[in-house]
Order: C-alpha cells, then structure tokens, then sequence
C-alpha cells in the first residue's frame, strides 16, 4: 500500500529507532490499511524513561493516542499507537 501518511509515520517510526528512544515496532496488516486513523501501531521501548520524548515526537501526527497493549492478540510488543483520537469513521 502507498499511503502517504502511514509511510510518514513509519519513517518517523524508524528515525525513533534510530535514535535509539524504541527497540522495534510493528504495523500488523499493512498490506490492507488504506488510511492512517485505521492503522494501529505497536512499539516496544528501550527505556520507560524515554516514554515522554516518544509521545511527544509521535504528537507531530494528527490524533495520537496510545496505551498499554493488554490484549496481546495482535502483537506482542508493549505499546498500541493509533492516530485515531476522537475520530469517527
């Protein structure tokens, strides 16, 4: 899929990475979103202290919201990111 917002935030994703403020992160059934607010991300941290620069990079994309990924269906990383914050389909 070529969707412009996902792939900025997957660059973004990767310049995090790089920086060294998250191990990994994940983006189960990408070949199916077609929007950003569908998507859900999950990234795991290096260090919880660095929880606040992360979110506070992450806020650059419309609609962040976040929380501990409890469920662990999708994805066994630690935090679930969706860009979906008071949004209605």
């Amino acid at each position: 899929m070529n969707v412009p917002d996902i792939i900025k935030v997957k660059e973004h994703l990767d310049e995090l990475k790089g920086k060294g403020l998250i191990n990994e992160w994940e983006l189960p059934y990408e070949n199916l979103l077609t929007r950003l607010t569908a998507a859900v991300f999950f990234l795991e941290t290096v260090d919880e202290s660095k929880l606040e620069e992360i979110w506070k990079e992450l806020d650059k994309h419309p609609r962040l919201a976040y929380r501990k990924n409890e469920e662990k269906k999708l994805s066994q990383l630690e935090w679930r990111v969706e860009f979906n914050k008071n949004f209605e389909l």
